[in-house]
């Protein structure tokens, strides 16, 4: 097995060439690019739109559909789940038959989740709908930063990617204050429906103004076999961490559960070694700045990403304050998120992502640092500024992140890079959830579990608030010490990305 040389100076002509044409052209008068990043900015407003109100739905939706605490995790993780397993497979077919058509795919799927969702009168109809939607997302996701990438030459990248992240934090604004109100006066069902006028107004834009740019990868198969082992390890893992949980991580099942998903892990990396068109192409992680692009962000999504959700408990069940509230705590760390996101992204564009990278995740370290000092009866103020520090590293790490990552990622493979980011983002977002949630449950009395993880009331006993508040301090701090190492990783192994990032035109070409 061997790969054919790099197609060299031509090809990095041809992709120069190719993004000056695409800044150049123009569709309705409006330059392309902008009208690509615009299109992929209404898809990261539903995905984080959806994020944020599930978690302030959570107790009602266990109340209203009977469901136990196990199934109506499964509607919390389902759809993290499944987006995370298939964004390989998504990526992987979208170089072979049009990043554009699998994204325009996405917006479909993902909207009929959403009015499934909202119209399920089951948890196990709701947990099957989620994950519908969770397949849509995986679409989305897979290809948004490879549309951008195309769409934006190297110098203005970051700061399309900083403009992008923006529109995640008002989703992550628009999530939390449209969930307490709709919470407040209306059913659940309405935290999915309310997706729906968006998703069709987006599929139609998606369908009429976006186009490919780069050739498709031709002559090329797609490895289904590798995606199904790849996809089955990834399941089994993330299954037992999230059940570990509930059944105890040295139960037979979870231990069984584990083993299956290093076999299938081992089965996987010599398949896909052995495949002509692997489904996950290794030499993406032979330059040095996008392995610790995907590392770094895997990491700050394992230490940050379960936050709002202990937050959101800690201020709704230990401090019995309202749902809208609670939602009002998590504003400001999304206003500015969303005031630093196109900043860090000029930064990177001038300078490089190496000190916006390492300064953001400081700042998120130094959040997580105020919040593990909460206690039962914390001030509202308290929670505020540990959110904003974190807004604030939040803004200046994530468009330098995924700009040097995308940068570093060869022309032809930009749907598998991006779906590659987002697979080990994703993976760590839902790692980030098992763990700080198990815990925090470890903290907490078995007979006191259920009353407060199902939000059935919010007046719980000093001695049963005071060990939540215990153990959500533990995953804080087991979060900093995350943060600093994702820190000082970074620092050394990226020390490439200390220059302005730029897209690598030389293409991977297919094994032989």
């Amino acid at each position: 097995m061997k790969s054919q040389p790099d197609a060299g100076p031509v090809s990095n002509r041809r992709a120069a060439d190719a993004s000056r044409q695409s800044s150049d052209d123009r569709v309705l008068g409006v330059p392309y690019k902008y009208v690509a990043l615009a299109v992929t900015t209404v898809g990261a407003l539903m995905f984080a739109i959806d994020s944020t109100i599930v978690i302030l739905a959570f107790p009602p939706m266990m109340t209203d559909l009977h469901a136990s605490l196990v199934s109506m995790i499964w509607v919390l993780m389902g759809y993290s789940l499944m987006s995370t397993v298939a964004l390989l497979t998504c990526g992987r077919l979208a170089d072979m038959f049009g990043r554009v058509r699998m994204y325009n795919l996405g917006f479909v799927v993902f909207t009929l989740g959403s009015a499934l969702c909202g119209f399920s009168t089951t948890d196990v109809q709701l947990i099957l709908f989620r994950l519908i939607q969770g397949i849509g997302g995986a679409m989305l996701l897979a290809n948004s930063m490879a549309i951008i990438t195309e769409a934006f030459p190297a110098d203005e990248r970051g700061q399309a990617m900083g403009i992008n992240s923006v529109v995640w934090a008002i989703g992550s604004i628009a999530g939390p204050l449209l969930g307490g109100v709709i919470l407040s006066g209306a059913s659940w069902r309405w935290v999915f429906l309310v997706n729906l006028p968006i998703g069709v107004v987006a599929t139609v834009a998606a369908l009429f103004l976006l186009r490919d740019i780069s050739r498709r990868s031709s002559g090329e198969t797609f490895d289904g076999m590798g995606a199904l082992l790849f996809s089955a390890a990834l399941a089994a893992l993330l299954f037992a961490l999230n059940q570990g949980i509930g059944m105890g991580w040295t139960s037979p099942t979870i231990l069984g559960v584990l083993v299956v998903s290093v076999v299938l892990a081992v089965a996987f990396y010599l398949w896909n070694r052995a495949s002509r068109h692997p489904v996950l192409d290794f030499r993406l992680f032979a330059d040095r700045v996008f392995t610790a692009s995907v590392s770094t962000a895997t990491l700050q999504a394992l230490a940050i990403f379960s936050v709002n959700l202990l937050i959101v408990y800690y201020l709704e069940v230990v401090q019995g304050q309202a749902p809208l509230t609670a939602a009002l705590a998590l504003v400001p760390l999304s206003i500015v998120s969303s005031v630093l996101g196109p900043i860090g992204g000029r930064i990177s564009d001038r300078l490089g992502s190496r000190r916006p990278v390492a300064f953001g995740l400081a700042a998120q370290a130094l959040g997580l640092l105020i919040l593990s000092t909460l206690q039962v009866g914390s001030s509202y103020l308290h929670v505020v500024i540990g959110l904003l520090l974190m807004g604030v590293g939040a803004g200046l790490f994530w468009a330098p992140s995924t700009s040097a990552a995308m940068g570093a990622a060869p022309a032809n493979r930009l749907g598998i890079a991006s779906a590659t980011l987002a697979t080990w983002r994703n993976t760590g977002q839902v790692v980030s959830y098992a763990l700080s949630l198990a815990i925090a449950a470890a903290a907490v009395p078995a007979d006191a579990q259920n009353l407060l993880f199902l939000g059935q009331t919010v007046h719980l006993s000093s001695a049963v608030a005071a060990d939540f508040v215990d153990g959500m301090r533990a995953a804080f701090r087991l979060s900093i010490v995350i943060c600093v190492i994702a820190t000082v990783g970074w620092w050394f192994a990226a020390a490439k990305a200390d220059r302005p990032s730029r897209r690598s035109a030389v293409s991977i070409m297919p094994h032989e």
